[in-house]
C-alpha cells in the first residue's frame, strides 16, 4: 500500500486516562467523525469497536490496547486506545513507548484520579507531548476550572485552556474556542448540527476574555517573537498563536486543554482538530537512538523511509485464525512483506510474512510499512515484546520496554490429564503476549504458579485460558509474591565429593554473601587468584548460585538483592567437573544465606481510596486491619 500522506501529516497518538474517564467512548466518536465506522457503539452496551474482546464487552472495561488508523483534515491518525485499570498498566507502558503524542482524558467530576497520575508519569518518562480533554461536562458536579487546577496541583503540569465550556451539567450546550474567539453550540444529539458564531454568550464573555488573555500571555512566554509583540501590545493573530502553541506542546512546555462530552457527542471534532494542530508528527520528535550490538556505538534512526530499516516490536498477540502477530512501530526505513530482517536483540535472522494494518481485531493486508507507521507482521518466530528488528546490513538495538514486577500469584492446575499439555501451551502463549504475566513451577510443592499485576489481571487471563484455549483449570487461592533477602554478610564452604567405581565427582568452593541495596538484584564476582579453581569451572559456580535464587531458605520464595563472591576452593585433576562445582556452589550458597540472617520481603503498594464520607470510618478500619498505614486524608 502506497502511503497516502507525507510524514509531516501523520500523527501517532494514544488515548490514556484513569478507568471510566471515557477513553473508549471518545475513541469511538473519533472513528465515527473520521468515517472509519458508520455507527457508534456504546461501551455500556458492549458494542464499542475498540473493545473487541468478549471479556471487554462483558465487563465494560478495556483490557488490551487496540490500534486503528483514521483520517481527518487531510491527515492520517494512528490511534491506540489503552486500558485505564491499574492491573493492565503494562498495556499503557508499551503503547506510550512507541507513540509520538497522547490525548489524556479527565472526568470533569472526579478530576485527576490515581491512575491519571500513573499514566501521566509514564508519559513523562517517554517524553510524550500531550493534550488534555476534560470529558463528561454534562454530568452532575462537572467543574472545568477545578479539574484544570488539579492538573497543576497533582501533576505539576502547565495546562493552558484553549476552550471553555458554555454551561455545565445539564446546561452544557457547547464550547468557546479561545484561539478564534467563537462560540460553538450543538443543536442535535449526534453532534453533527453545529452553530458557530463570533458572538460570545453574554454570561460567558468576561470569563472568555480573561482566559484568552491568559492563553496569549502563556503562549507568548514560550516564543521570542510573540513576547516582543505582547510587550508592544500588538495584536497576535490565531495562526501565530497556533504555531507557537504547537511548538510549546511538542517541547513539553505547555499542555493545551479542551473540554466536551464524548457520550453526548459534543467537543470531539475540535479534539480531532487539536490532534492535527498541536500533537507532533514523527518528524517533529527527536530521531530514535539505538546502539550497535557489536561496537556499542550510538546509532541514529531518522524518520526517513529511505534510511536503513529499524522497528520495535511492542506487542505480541496470538490470533486463533492467523497465528502469532507482532505489532511494530517502524522508526526508520521500510519493510516489505516477505522481506528478510534481523532481530538485533536476539541476534537471529527473521523473515517477515504478511504485513497488516490493524483496526481493533480486524486486519487489512498491506504491501509495506514505512517510517512512522504502526502495523502488525505475521511469521516472526523469535521476536517478543521489546525486541528490535533491523536491516541485516546495519544492525541496531533500540531501548527495550521495562515492565513492573508482578505483585500477586495464584496456583493453577489442570482438571484432567488431557488438559495438562494444553495448559502448558496456553500459559506459554499468554506469557508471550503479556510481559507482566509470569509462570513458574514451585519446586517444593510442584504447583504451577501464575503471577500478575492484580486479581482482575489473573482472573481475565484464567478466563482467556478457558475460553480461547479450551483448557479447564482449577485455581488456588491468591498468594502474595514475597521475596527473600539477607541482612548481613555470611560465608560458607560447599564440598561435593562422590566416589564411584570409575570417575568420581569433586567440587569444593568457598562463597561469601553480602546484602545489596534495594532493587539491585543479584551480582556475582570471582576473587580466585593463583588457580585454586581452574577458570573453566567459574561459570559453573555462577550458574549453581543463580539456580538457587529461585527458592530461598526461609519459605522457598525467590532471593533478591544479594552479592555472591567466590573467594576460595579446590579441585581434583581427574574427578572435578562443571556439574560437581555447580552442586558445590548451590550447597555453599544455601549455607551462607542461612548464616546471613535471611528475611522475608513483602510487596508494598501505594493505594488511593475514593469513598463517600459516611463510609470513611469503615474504610480506614478495613485498611488498618490489613496493616495499612494511612498517610493522608482529604
Amino acid at each position: 500500500m502506497v502511503r497516502k500522506f507525507p510524514l509531516e501529516r501523520v500523527r501517532n497518538i494514544g488515548v490514556i486516562a484513569h478507568i471510566d474517564a471515557g477513553k473508549t467512548t471518545t475513541t469511538e466518536r473519533m472513528l465515527f467523525y473520521t468515517q472509519k465506522i458508520r455507527r457508534m457503539g456504546e461501551v455500556h452496551d458492549g458494542a464499542a469497536t475498540m473493545d473487541w474482546m468478549d471479556q471487554e464487552r462483558e465487563r465494560g472495561i478495556t483490557i488490551t490496547a487496540a490500534a486503528t488508523t483514521c483520517f481527518w483534515d487531510d491527515h492520517q491518525i494512528n490511534v491506540i486506545d489503552t486500558p485505564g485499570h491499574i492491573d493492565f498498566t503494562a498495556e499503557v507502558q508499551r503503547s506510550l513507548r512507541v507513540l509520538d503524542g497522547g490525548v489524556v482524558i479527565f472526568d470533569a467530576v472526579a478530576g485527576v484520579e490515581p491512575q491519571s497520575e500513573t499514566v501521566w508519569r509514564q508519559a513523562d518518562r517517554f517524553n510524550v507531548p500531550r493534550i488534555c480533554f476534560i470529558n463528561k461536562m454534562d454530568r452532575l458536579g462537572a467543574d472545568f476550572d477545578r479539574t484544570v487546577q488539579m492538573i497543576v496541583d497533582r501533576l505539576k503540569a502547565q495546562p493552558v485552556p484553549i476552550q471553555m465550556p458554555v454551561g455545565a451539567e445539564s446546561e452544557f450546550a457547547g464550547i468557546i474556542d479561545l484561539i478564534e474567539m467563537r462560540a460553538v453550540t450543538y443543536l442535535d444529539d449526534l453532534g453533527a448540527e453545529v452553530r458557530e458564531t463570533a458572538v460570545i454568550p453574554s454570561d460567558c464573555a468576561q470569563e472568555a476574555e480573561r482566559l484568552r488573555r491568559n492563553l496569549v500571555e502563556r503562549v507568548a512566554e514560550t516564543n521570542t517573537e510573540l513576547t516582543e509583540k505582547f510587550i508592544m501590545e500588538e495584536e497576535i493573530v490565531a495562526e501565530e498563536l497556533r504555531a507557537a502553541l504547537r511548538q510549546a506542546t511538542v517541547r513539553g512546555e505547555l499542555v493545551p486543554v479542551l473540554c466536551g462530552s464524548a457520550l453526548k457527542n459534543k467537543g470531539v471534532q475540535p479534539l480531532l482538530d487539536a490532534v492535527v494542530d498541536y500533537l507532533p508528527s514523527p518528524l517533529d520528535v527527536p530521531p530514535m537512538m539505538g546502539i550497535d550490538p557489536k561496537t556499542k556505538a550510538p546509532v541514529e534512526c531518522p524518520s526517513d523511509p529511505k534510511a536503513p530499516f529499524a522497528a520495535l516490536a511492542f506487542k505480541i498477540v496470538t490470533d486463533p485464525y492467523v497465528g502469532r502477530l507482532a505489532y511494530l512501530r517502524v522508526y526508520s526505513g521500510t519493510i516489505n512483506s516477505g522481506a528478510n530482517t534481523y532481530n538485533a536483540t536476539k541476534g537471529k535472522k527473521e523473515r517477515a510474512g504478511r504485513l497488516l494494518q490493524m483496526h481493533a481485531n480486524q486486519r487489512e493486508e498491506i504491501d509495506s510499512l514505512t517510517a512512522g507507521d504502526i502495523g502488525a507482521v505475521l511469521g516472526l518466530k523469535n521476536t517478543f515484546t521489546g525486541d528490535t528488528l533491523s536491516d541485516p546490513g546495519r544492525q541496531v538495538v533500540l531501548e527495550t520496554i521495562r515492565f513492573p514486577e508482578p505483585v500477586i500469584s495464584v496456583a493453577v492446575e489442570p482438571k484432567t490429564k488431557a488438559d495438562q499439555d494444553k495448559m502448558a501451551d496456553a500459559l506459554r502463549k499468554l506469557a508471550e503476549e503479556d510481559p507482566t504475566f509470569q509462570v513458574r513451577v514451585d519446586e517444593t510443592t510442584g504447583q504451577t504458579l501464575i503471577s500478575g499485576m492484580g486479581e482482575l489481571h489473573l482472573e481475565v487471563l484464567v478466563t482467556r485460558m478457558i475460553r480461547e484455549f479450551s483448557v479447564t483449570v482449577k485455581v488456588g487461592r491468591p498468594q502474595v509474591a514475597y521475596r527473600e533477602t539477607i541482612t548481613r554478610p555470611g560465608r560458607a564452604r560447599g564440598r561435593f565429593v562422590r566416589q564411584t567405581g570409575g570417575h568420581g565427582q569433586y567440587g569444593d568452593v568457598v562463597l561469601e554473601v553480602e546484602p545489596l541495596s534495594k532493587g539491585m538484584g543479584f551480582q556475582f564476582e570471582s576473587r580466585i587468584r593463583g588457580g585454586a579453581i581452574p577458570l573453566e569451572y567459574i561459570p559453573a559456580v555462577e550458574r549453581g548460585t543463580r539456580g538457587c535464587l529461585d527458592s530461598g531458605v526461609l519459605a522457598g520464595y525467590p532471593m533478591v538483592d544479594l552479592k555472591v563472591t567466590l573467594v576460595d576452593g579446590s579441585y581434583h585433576d581427574v574427578d572435578s567437573s562443571e556439574m560437581a562445582f555447580k552442586v558445590a556452589a548451590s550447597m555453599a550458597l544455601k549455607e551462607a544465606v542461612q548464616k546471613a540472617t535471611p528475611v522475608l520481603l513483602e510487596p508494598v503498594v501505594e493505594l488511593e481510596v475514593v469513598a463517600p464520607e459516611e463510609f470513611i470510618g469503615d474504610v480506614v478500619g478495613e485498611l488498618s486491619s490489613r496493616r495499612g498505614s494511612i498517610e493522608s486524608m482529604e
